[in-house]
Parts: C-alpha cells; sequence; structure tokens
C-alpha cells in the first residue's frame, strides 16, 4: 500500500522524497475541494498540510544547500504528478461524459458500485484508488477503454526492483532495455 494513499497520511510522520512531496502538494489541491463536501477530510488535509511545510522548511528553505541533484529529483518527481494528474483529469472528465450520456448520476453510480457518495467522490477526484473490479464494470457499463481506466504508472518499489534488476543484467549483455518513461511511478 502506498504511504500517500488517503487513509495513511494520518500515520505520516514526514515525507522521505520529492516524489512524495510532490504527490502531497497535488492530493493537497484535490482535497481542498472535496473537504467541502466531506467535513470528515479536514483532519487529513491539515495534516498533509503540516508534511508540506516540514519537508519545505527541511529541504528547500537553505537555498546555499540546494544541490543540482536536488534539483534534478524534484524535476522529475513534478514530471511524474503532472503525468498522474492528466491522466486522473482524462479518466474523470471521460466518466463523468458517460453519466450524461447515460442519465445517471455520480451518486447512482456510487450505488452500482456498491460505494458511499462521498467515497466515488473521492474516486473519481482521484484522492483514492479505484479498485480493480470498479474500472472493469466501469468499462463494461460504458464500454470505456482500459487504457483510459487504469494508471499506467508503476510504484516505487516495483520500478526501484526493475531498475536494480537490469543494472545486474546489463552485465550479462541482456538485450532488456526500457526507457525512463517506462518506469515512471505512481
Amino acid at each position: 500500500m502506498e504511504r500517500l494513499e488517503i487513509n495513511n497520511i494520518l500515520n505520516l510522520d514526514k515525507l522521505n522524497s520529492e516524489l512524495e512531496y510532490e504527490k502531497a502538494i497535488s492530493i493537497y489541491g484535490r482535497l481542498r475541494w472535496l473537504v467541502k463536501e466531506n467535513d470528515s477530510l479536514k483532519p487529513v488535509k491539515k495534516h498533509l498540510k503540516g508534511l508540506i511545510q516540514q519537508y519545505e522548511e527541511t529541504h528547500w528553505k537553505d537555498e546555499t544547500k540546494i544541490s543540482s541533484e536536488q534539483i534534478k529529483e524534484s524535476d522529475i518527481a513534478e514530471k511524474i504528478v503532472t503525468s498522474e494528474n492528466k491522466f486522473i483529469q482524462k479518466r474523470k472528465e471521460l466518466i463523468r461524459k458517460k453519466l450524461r450520456e447515460n442519465g445517471i448520476t455520480q451518486k447512482d453510480l456510487a450505488e452500482i458500485l456498491g460505494h458511499r457518495p462521498n467515497y466515488m467522490s473521492e474516486l473519481i477526484n482521484g484522492i483514492r484508488p479505484f479498485s480493480r473490479d470498479d474500472l472493469i464494470v466501469l468499462h463494461r457499463l460504458f464500454g470505456l477503454d482500459l487504457n483510459d481506466l487504469f494508471p499506467p504508472f508503476l510504484k516505487t518499489e516495483v520500478t526501484n526492483h526493475i531498475k536494480q534488476i537490469l543494472n545486474e543484467l546489463k552485465n550479462r549483455r541482456t538485450k532488456i532495455k526500457l526507457r525512463l518513461t517506462d518506469l515512471e511511478t505512481t
């Protein structure tokens, strides 16, 4: 389970990387709107704000300590999060379009999938991940392309494992090669 999934945020005492920092900023932005619908998200939003401020204070406050490696890591993290956000926004627009075309509401969809309406909003807005079954139902119900429903991003630990193994295999002159974009994380 990802550290920055909504259920885990209140248990975090710090952000560990530029990627987590960028993801936290993204989630915080989405939570600003969802808190208006669901008060139970207020403590999560507040805690996330504290984590973001703590990370900035520790890693970005003193300009003399910011390295070119840190800037590079930040740029990569920002690109990854931007890609994820574009994917989530496109999926959200496709689902909403299908809801309108079929004359059903997001609340109706929540009922079909067996979720509470607030939870459905969190799914559509990318605050919580859809389950595999939810995505299959959306595919079958609306005829949406699976590539538009399933995020094509890998988890950080999967990416790190693959990079490690590929480095080991490189010494054996294997022909497997992946582009950096093939190893984007979530």
